[in-house]
């Protein structure tokens, strides 16, 4: 029985084909598409023609999740949406792929399928199974198991299965088999990996030269715009104007909820069972027994535990969460103490002597009897502000280190004289201390939306298309009081759509509508929204109206390069051949270091990915300052210390493979794009939105 276990572990594996092209590739072919999409029932979209109806679709959505559950990854209700939008996807492309396999006659034999199985390198997969902790692989086993009667229908789907591994793989190959490697390309990927460089360098950068040193003017901007036009060219786009209604718990489900829990504690009172048993039964976390310090309970909590008797249970209340019952069980010393203070805040302003002198007139009017509730709101320069000065519990490692000593070591209820710290002087009061965790336990109920709840947000939503189509959607949202809001431009393959996230659906809604179209109810993340395509711009120049902001920050940032390549053309001429000895006396800005070891195609420590300076590095002459290089981010002086030889031997012993990863990667986005080609070229009709509101 052992060994059959084994062999029904190995079905999660199958999902994952070797390229990582279709994750639920091997779900589908299981699952004999043709003979499905030939029923006639209710449609959730099509393929080319081809139907695919809700039940299927259903069904392959469910055993998606049921294979995923298996492997160790459950998907949880909130990422469905997100889920079944990997299945279709899948579904479609495994439509497309299927028409290809049969134009491209490709086919796999009984026998390619037995030697894969038999052969001398049976799958990874399947050898893992029968290979000890040493590595070895026992042979004898695995051909008694896979031969055993008592295993022949798992056998026929991993047969099946492989049966489609094979060939996707040919198909991979067909369709890449013009894609090669050269030479050169293996020579450029080995030089960009191991030469490493070293390097000096005088920065002037773009960040260190003030806006007001690069004004532009509206006609420089206009300019810019129009000798420029490649840099404004965009796609078609749509911008929607929407209604969203938000799928949350409404009052009664929150009453409704903090009453039966209220229900369970009563209940409690008189009788014998265990708090655990009660978890057991109503939590929706798994029951734990925790210890947890003051800083994290939450504030409405911390006063209940605190004057709580171990034995008491404590609520419901409100927590992020949702509604939780604690029993206190114990309470126990802290390995780690805990402070409640409060601050004043004066912010830092670049003068240090007015900043101390204002920080000692509020703790003098403090100490004159002030309230210091009162003049945090009035005085303090942060958001605590709003709170009083109040900052909550905390404990060591979570405050600045100044600030933390202060509140540690001061006593409670005493004010402090002002204390300085990176963010300016703090006039501080401990208001707590407490070397005490609480052992709990808990029973936590979410907040969640009854189903009454998310049928009435549904109906309002259709209640207002059906209006709004009749008469007009902005005149019937500001006659219901909904707030209408547009969208930003996106594209027709777009992810998402901007304020309303993820739905492939609304997408192509948008795009096959015209302005003023009013559509039916479509659910997003955070709820169901009614859209109006507002705007529906062609591919082109965008407008300069649209894109002034930008090609004004454009024209500013190439304001300052050029400012920074004269400051560091100064340099230069003034270096007298030691550049760095002179680079702050001309800017005091002037950035003067030394780059660690860096590559062709790396990041340099301190700069970034700066390809002017990795470029120049790769071919200057060692040890002697360069020219002026003009960077992406700032203006450069250079001189390269150190490089290392390009090795022929180390070359020819690494370059076949380097040329089997290039064409491996080469083959792969080969492959994908030739997917996407595929779906860019077909007639897809997605109409799930009808279907799944929740």
């Amino acid at each position: 029985m052992g060994m059959m276990t084994r062999m029904r572990s190995l079905a999660p594996w199958f999902m994952f084909l070797v390229g990582g092209v279709f994750v639920l590739f091997m779900v589908l072919s299981d699952s004999k598409l043709t003979d499905f999409f030939n029923q006639q029932r209710q449609n959730v979209g099509s393929v080319d023609g081809e139907d695919i109806s809700y039940q299927d679709y259903s069904n392959f959505v469910e055993r998606a999740r049921k294979n995923q559950e298996q492997s160790g990854q459950a998907i949880d209700e909130s990422q469905m949406d997100y889920f079944r939008d990997q299945v279709w996807d899948a579904m479609v492309t495994q439509k497309l792929v299927d028409k290809k396999v049969k134009e491209f006659g490709i086919l796999v034999t009984d026998e390619e399928i037995r030697e894969t199985i038999l052969g001398p390198n049976p799958p990874a997969q399947l050898r893992q199974q029968f290979t000890d902790s040493t590595g070895k692989f026992n042979r004898q086993l695995y051909e008694s198991t896979i031969k055993d009667p008592r295993n022949k229908q798992i056998m026929i789907t991993v047969e099946e299965q492989l049966k489609q591994q094979l060939i996707q793989q040919k198909l991979q190959e067909f369709v890449t088999n013009s894609v090669t490697v050269s030479e050169n390309e293996a020579l450029d990927s080995f030089v960009k990996q191991n030469i490493k460089m070293k390097a000096d360098y005088v920065a002037v950068d773009l960040n260190s030269i003030p806006d007001t040193d690069a004004k532009v003017t509206d006609d420089e901007v206009k300019k810019y715009y129009q000798d420029h036009p490649e840099e404004y060219q965009v796609e078609a786009q749509r911008k929607l104007k929407f209604v969203l209604f938000r799928r949350q718990a409404s009052q009664n489900d929150t009453v409704t909820i903090q009453k039966n829990l209220e229900a369970i504690v009563s209940k409690m009172k008189n009788d014998t069972a265990s708090f655990k048993s009660y978890a057991t039964i109503y939590s929706e976390k798994p029951y734990s027994r925790d210890t947890i310090a003051l800083t994290r309970v939450p504030d409405n909590v911390k006063n209940l535990l605190t004057n709580a008797k171990p034995g008491e249970v404590v609520g419901p209340v409100v927590t992020f969460d949702g509604f939780v019952i604690y029993k206190l069980i114990d309470k126990v010393s802290s390995k780690v103490g805990q402070v409640k203070a409060s601050h004043i805040l004066v912010k830092s302003t670049g003068d240090d002597k007015a900043d101390s002198k204002k920080a000692m007139d509020i703790y003098n009017e403090l100490m004159k009897g002030a309230n210091f509730e009162a003049v945090a709101r009035l005085k303090s320069e942060d958001g605590s502000k709003e709170k009083g000065g109040d900052l909550g519990w905390f404990g060591k490692g979570q405050m600045v280190k100044p600030f933390e000593d202060a509140c540690f070591n001061g006593n409670v209820g005493v004010i402090q004289k002002p204390i300085k710290s990176q963010f300016g002087y703090h006039i501080i009061k401990v208001t707590g201390k407490s070397n005490t965790d609480f052992v709990v336990e808990q029973i936590v109920n979410k907040i969640s939306i009854s189903g009454t709840t998310a049928d009435k947000i549904y109906q309002d939503a259709q209640d207002f298309s059906y209006v709004a189509k009749k008469d007009g959607f902005e005149a019937e949202a500001k006659l219901m009081k909904y707030n209408v809001i547009e969208t930003t431009g996106f594209l027709e393959d777009a992810v998402a759509i901007p304020g309303l996230g993820a739905n492939a659906a609304l997408v192509k809604w948008s795009f096959d509508e015209s302005v003023g179209s009013i559509s039916d109810v479509f659910k997003v993340p955070s709820g169901y929204v009614v859209v109006m395509v507002s705007e529906a711009n062609k591919a082109g120049v965008q407008k300069f109206e649209d894109v002034k902001q930008n090609a004004s920050r454009t024209l500013i940032q190439e304001k300052k390069l050029n400012k920074a390549m004269s400051l560091i053309k100064e340099i230069n001429s003034k270096s007298g051949g030691d550049p760095a000895s002179v680079a702050k006396s001309v800017w005091a800005a002037a950035r003067v270091d030394t780059t660690g070891e860096f590559t062709l195609n790396g990041s340099i420590q301190r700069v970034g990915r700066e390809f002017a300076i990795s470029e120049y590095a790769y071919k200057a002459e060692l040890n002697k300052w360069s020219q002026p290089v003009k960077g992406k981010t700032g203006a450069y002086l250079i001189k390269v210390n150190s490089r290392t030889k390009f090795d022929p031997a180390a070359f020819a012993l690494r370059k076949a493979d380097i040329k089997k990863e290039l064409l491996r990667n080469k083959k792969g986005r080969f492959f994908m794009q030739w997917i996407q080609d595929l779906k860019k070229g077909a007639e897809i009709v997605d109409n799930r939105y009808q279907f799944f509101r929740y």
